[in-house]
This record gives C-alpha cells, structure tokens and sequence, in this order.
C-alpha cells in the first residue's frame, strides 16, 4: 500500500484529502507545517507528498525546494493549493514540485494524479 503524505495547516482539508485516499486505499501520513512534513518525509519516506502552499510556518514552496535538496529528492511533491492564479503553477513547479492541483480538488482529479505520479515514481525506481 502506497505511504501518501499530506501537509496542511486546515483540519477540513486535511480530513477530506485523507478520507478520500483511504478509501482508495492509500496510508496517510499528515503534518501540519512545512518544517514537521520535512521531518516526516525524511523518517517516514513517503511514496508521495501532497503539499499544501500557505502553511503557518514556511510556505511549501520552501518546504519543497528543501525536500528537492536532500537525501529524500526521489519523492515527488504535487502541490494543493487555494493559489490558483496565472503563474502559481509555473511557481510550484518552479520550487520543485512535481505536480499542482487547485482547491478545492476533485475526488477524481486527486485520484487520478496521485495515481500517475505513484506509478512515474515506481517507474523511475526500477531503473535506478
């Protein structure tokens, strides 16, 4: 079972994203702030981060780019975020996120692309 895990600040995401995944049958690991999913993501090793952008601490674009420069780089990062105007995009993908999906995201939308970026990432891994 693949290891997902979110960081978000707001309790009413966080339980719909994590109600969605375990229903599809995905762990979910949460962390609230930039700084605890960056100590998550290094212990846990997720199979995938969903980041949130504004976050009460450092933002996640800060969160990614760290996590892009350390030793858990393989992880990839879709942001989720509210920020859905021109060039938000171009910034998450800018920070090192893999992914970007707007809120408030659709079941299908998340499965989906948690679906594919699970599958590049379990690609990506046998050819290492």
């Amino acid at each position: 079972m693949a290891k997902i895990l979110y960081v978000e600040d707001n309790p009413q995401n966080m339980r719909l994203v994590r109600k969605i995944l375990n229903a599809a049958g995905y762990d979910v690991l949460e962390a609230p702030n930039g700084i605890s999913g960056i100590t998550m993501a290094t212990n846990e090793l997720p199979d995938l981060i969903l980041m949130d952008v504004n976050l009460p601490d450092i933002n996640g674009l800060e969160a990614a780019s760290r996590l892009k420069a350390s030793s858990v780089s393989w992880i990839p990062i879709i942001a989720l975020t509210a920020n859905a105007m021109h060039g938000d995009r171009e910034n998450c993908l800018a920070a090192g996120c893999d992914g970007y999906l707007a809120k408030p995201v659709m079941k299908n939308e998340l499965l989906n692309t948690v679906a594919l970026f699970l599958k590049q990432s379990a690609a990506a891994h046998q050819h290492q």
